[in-house]
C-alpha cells in the first residue's frame, strides 16, 4: 500500500513535545495552555444531575436547543446583536473543530487563506488538508499588530478567507476598533469570508472591549465565529464549544458537521444551558484571570526576563535577550532541563520558524504553581 500524506510537513505539535519534556524532567509546565486548578463544582454537579435525569443519548445535530437559546441571549446581552438560535448556532466538540469545519465548508482546492503569524498551530494544516493555500502575513513585532496595507497587497482573485484570532494566542494582543474599520474596508465589495477565533472571548483585560465579529452584523454575514466552553469554564478536556454564523453559511457548515461529529456530549450541554443563565459565571472571568496575569507579572519582576504586553488570553510572552543568544527552542528546552520550568518557544507558531527570542508562559495556574515557577526562573 502506498499512502500519500496530506500533511507531509506536520509532526507532533510543540505543545505535546514540551509537555512530554516537562513530564520527563518533572518541571513546572507553563507551556501547554490548560489550568491546573479545579473547575466550578456547581457545573460538575449539573452535569451529573443531567446524566441521572437521562440525558445520555444523542443531542440534536445542531446542539441542545435550550443551550443555543441561552447563547443567543448572551450574544444579545454582550454585543447587542440578535442571533437566531435555530439557524445561526451549532454546538461543536471544541473551538478547534469549529475552525476546521468552517474552513472545510468554504474552501476549494487552490483557494487562498490569509493567516497572521505567529498563529495557533492548527490553522495552516487545516487550510492545507482542504487543498487550499495559506498566505502568511507576519504581525508587526513587537506589538503584534496587523499591517492592513500589507493585507490588501496580498489579496488576489483567489483570496477566499481571512483568519482572525482575538484575544490572540500566543501573544495576548487584541483587535482594536481601528482593526475593524480596516477589516471592513478590506472586505467591502469582495466575496472574502472571515473566520474569527474568539475562544478567549472572556479573557480580555484592562477594561479593553472585546471586538467580537458578533458586534457587527454586516461582518457576521460573511463570517464564522468559533468559541470554546473549555476556555470559559476551565475544562479544556471537555472539548466543547460552538460556532455562530449567518443562516446561509451555517446551513452549509451543518452539512459538513453532520457527517463528521454529528452531535456533542449531551449531559454537558444540558448543564451549560442552565449554568450560563448566571451571567456572573462568565462576567467575572476577566477579573479572575487578570489577577493571575498581574500576579505572575509581579513574581517575574525579579527575573532577567523582559515582559511583553498581554491584553488577553491566558498567556504572557517574555523576551530573554538579556539572558541568552540561544534560539527560543534551545532556550525553552534548557529552561526545562536545567531550571525546571517549561515554556513554549514562539517560533513554533511561525511556519518558517521566525525567532524573535520570545517564549510563552501560561499563567492560568494556581498561585503556588506560579510562585514556584518564578522562584526557579530567578536563578536563570
Amino acid at each position: 500500500m502506498n499512502l500519500t500524506s496530506k500533511l507531509p510537513s506536520s509532526g507532533t505539535t510543540i505543545f505535546s513535545v514540551m509537555s512530554a519534556l516537562a513530564a520527563e524532567h518533572k518541571s513546572v509546565n507553563l507551556g501547554q495552555g490548560f489550568p491546573d486548578y479545579p473547575m466550578n463544582q456547581e457545573l460538575i454537579a449539573k452535569v451529573n444531575e443531567a446524566m441521572y435525569q437521562g440525558f445520555n443519548q444523542y443531542a440534536p445535530m445542531q446542539g441542545y436547543l435550550p443551550l443555543r437559546e441561552v447563547l443567543a441571549q448572551k450574544v444579545q446581552f454582550l454585543y447587542g446583536t440578535a442571533i437566531d438560535p435555530d439557524s445561526q448556532i451549532t454546538i461543536t466538540p471544541g473551538g478547534t473543530y469549529g475552525i476546521y469545519t468552517s474552513l472545510t465548508t468554504v474552501l476549494q482546492p487552490g483557494d487562498e487563506v490569509i493567516i497572521f503569524e505567529p498563529a495557533y498551530d492548527s490553522y495552516v494544516p487545516n487550510v492545507l488538508v482542504n487543498g487550499a493555500v495559506p498566505v502568511l502575513i507576519d504581525l508587526q513585532f513587537p506589538e503584534y499588530r496587523i499591517n492592513w496595507e500589507e493585507v490588501r497587497a496580498k489579496i488576489t482573485p483567489r483570496t477566499r478567507m481571512i483568519m482572525l484570532n482575538t484575544p490572540h494566542n500566543p501573544t495576548g494582543s487584541v483587535l482594536s476598533e481601528n482593526d475593524i474599520v480596516e477589516l471592513r474596508r478590506t472586505v467591502e465589495g469582495t466575496g472574502i469570508f472571515i473566520l474569527s477565533d474568539e475562544v478567549y472571548e472572556h479573557l480580555i483585560y484592562d477594561n479593553i472591549p472585546h471586538q467580537s465579529i458578533l458586534r457587527y452584523p454586516d461582518l457576521l454575514e460573511r463570517s464564522f465565529v468559533s468559541f470554546s466552553f473549555g476556555k470559559l469554564y476551565h475544562c479544556t478536556g471537555w472539548k466543547l464549544g460552538y460556532c455562530i454564523s449567518s443562516p446561509a453559511l451555517m446551513k452549509e457548515f451543518r452539512k459538513v458537521h453532520q457527517y463528521n461529529c454529528f452531535s456533542c456530549h449531551s449531559p454537558s450541554q444540558v448543564a451549560l444551558a442552565e449554568f450560563l443563565q448566571n451571567r456572573d459565571s462568565y462576567l467575572q472571568l476577566s477579573s479572575f484571570m487578570q489577577a493571575k496575569r498581574d500576579r505572575f507579572h509581579s513574581l517575574m519582576a525579579g527575573t532577567r526576563f523582559t515582559p511583553m504586553p498581554s491584553y488577553g488570553s491566558y498567556f504572557q510572552c517574555y523576551q530573554y535577550h538579556r539572558i541568552s543568544e540561544e534560539s527560543d527552542h534551545e532556550f525553552a528546552v534548557r529552561l526545562t532541563k536545567d531550571f525546571g520550568v517549561t515554556p513554549v518557544p514562539v517560533s513554533a507558531f511561525y511556519q518558517n520558524g521566525t525567532d524573535h527570542k520570545v517564549i510563552r508562559f501560561c499563567f492560568a495556574k494556581k498561585d503556588e504553581t506560579l510562585e514556584k515557577a518564578a522562584e526557579l526562573l530567578m536563578k536563570v
